[in-house]
């Protein structure tokens, strides 16, 4: 999902060189000037880029303050519907200015004196969004941190996800690791497809095979009764000779004992996870 900025043309020079460094950074960018065409609906193409963004940075300055096309963007109304969306919303502070009333408490990136400083807060800002492997995934009723981690054991590539799931006004979380053995043959795939298109991708194609397998799995939902963890073992083939996946799948309970019993959707959190993983790397490839 890209990154979409919202400008005064007066400061084109700067955004160009703030979009080119993030650029640089494997940060999939939105500019209008970049991809706007003769013929195009500018209200159209802007609405789609900003429905399918991850963030949203706001060029903050005189020019910008006063255009009316940046007020149209950046709408009480409209930013409603971004918060809807859980699109991030960042203020970029180039000059001294009014600063907005949606834009007042939240932090900014400073670029007023220097460029170097303010490049860094936007890149860690958009960090939480931009990084494949690890995100917060986010519903109207409950959250789930989560990341992935990876290694060798014993000469087998493994993977395991990390999950945290906190229920809204609930006393407790549900932590989930799911740990990821590759057979002799699945490691040498990922090892191919590590030449092939890289670390990140292999990554995400293991990820993948155990998605499209859990997909078949709606009911796969492991049943918390106490604070002891709860362990299942899966075994999942790839779609090469002897490629195999071995999973231990542990779900424990954290925090105050209601008396009641939880389900842990395996499915959904694993699908919570492949989701984003492949969007964030489809900006890179």
């Amino acid at each position: 999902m890209p990154i979409f900025i919202s400008y005064s043309h007066e400061n084109k020079e700067f955004v160009d060189q703030l979009a080119m460094q993030l650029v640089q950074r494997n940060v999939n960018v939105w500019l209008d000037r970049w991809e706007l065409s003769i013929g195009d609906s500018i209200i159209d193409k802007v609405q789609e880029a900003v429905d399918g963004a991850s963030a949203l940075l706001v060029v903050l300055s005189k020019a910008s303050i006063a255009s009316e096309w940046c007020k149209r963007e950046l709408s009480s109304g409209f930013l409603r519907e971004l918060e809807e969306k859980r699109v991030v919303v960042m203020p970029v502070l180039l000059e001294d200015c009014d600063i907005p009333l949606f834009a007042r408490g939240k932090m900014y990136a400073d670029f007023r004196t220097d460029f170097d400083e303010g490049l860094g807060t936007v890149v860690a800002g958009i960090a939480k969004v931009t990084s494949p492997f690890l995100a917060r995934a986010k519903e109207p009723d409950y959250h789930v941190d989560w990341s992935v981690d990876w290694g060798d054991v014993d000469g087998l590539f493994a993977v395991v996800l990390n999950f945290v799931e906190q229920a809204q006004n609930q006393p407790y979380s549900c932590l989930t690791n799911i740990e990821i053995l590759c057979s002799p043959a699945a490691t040498q795939k990922y090892e191919a497809n590590k030449e092939l298109m890289g670390e990140e991708f292999a990554r995400a194609y293991i990820v993948k095979v155990i998605n499209d397998h859990f997909q078949s799995r709606s009911d796969f939902r492991p049943l918390l009764v106490s604070e002891r963890e709860k362990v299942e073992i899966v075994l999942v083939d790839g779609d090469g000779l002897g490629e195999e996946y071995s999973l231990r799948i542990g779900a424990r309970r954290l925090g105050e004992d209601t008396g009641r019993d939880v389900l842990v959707n395996t499915t959904t959190l694993i699908a919570q996870s492949y989701e984003h993983i492949s969007a964030v790397l489809k900006q890179k490839g």
